[in-house]
């Protein structure tokens, strides 16, 4: 870089600064204060007192209004495995793979991959469903989280 270079950004920095404080003093002066005003000369905060109504406050209806409406994955899993490719690319029709679950152990009820209840399988009109047997808390589910 050479000086004449170094020069002309040196000259853009000041211009940069001298237009910023330019602003400043500006806006200042705007709001009836002088520029470079103590903090001390900002009027104080004033907050709600918060209260804990342990439910649901009725403003917080049409929030919540907002999100029951976007879509979640609901998936049932009635056990898991551990295999090595080997064995996975050896499996074909009529292959039984072993779960980790008991014949008639309850079946995990996970909603966008995060178990929320425990059930049990049935038949309705010839479709499979699932009856909630157990409900995970939220308080027990923010646990498993962390």
């Amino acid at each position: 870089m050479n000086d004449e270079t170094a020069t002309t950004e040196e000259a853009g920095t000041e211009q940069t600064g001298d237009d910023w404080e330019a602003a400043m003093a500006e806006q200042a002066a705007a709001e009836g204060g002088a520029a470079g005003a103590g903090a001390d000369e900002l009027p104080a905060a004033e907050f709600d007192d918060l209260e804990d109504s342990g439910g649901v406050a009725v403003g917080d209806e049409a929030n919540l209004d907002v999100i029951l409406d976007i879509p979640v994955t609901v998936s049932m899993e009635i056990g898991r495995t551990r295999l090595s490719i080997r064995n996975l690319l050896q499996l074909n029709q009529g292959s039984v793979v072993e779960l980790d679950r008991l014949a008639g152990e309850p079946m995990d009820v996970l909603v966008n991959g995060t178990l929320v209840a425990h059930g049990e399988v049935v038949v309705v009109n010839e479709k499979f469903g699932i009856r909630l047997t157990d409900v995970i808390s939220p308080a027990e589910r923010v646990k498993k989280l962390k």
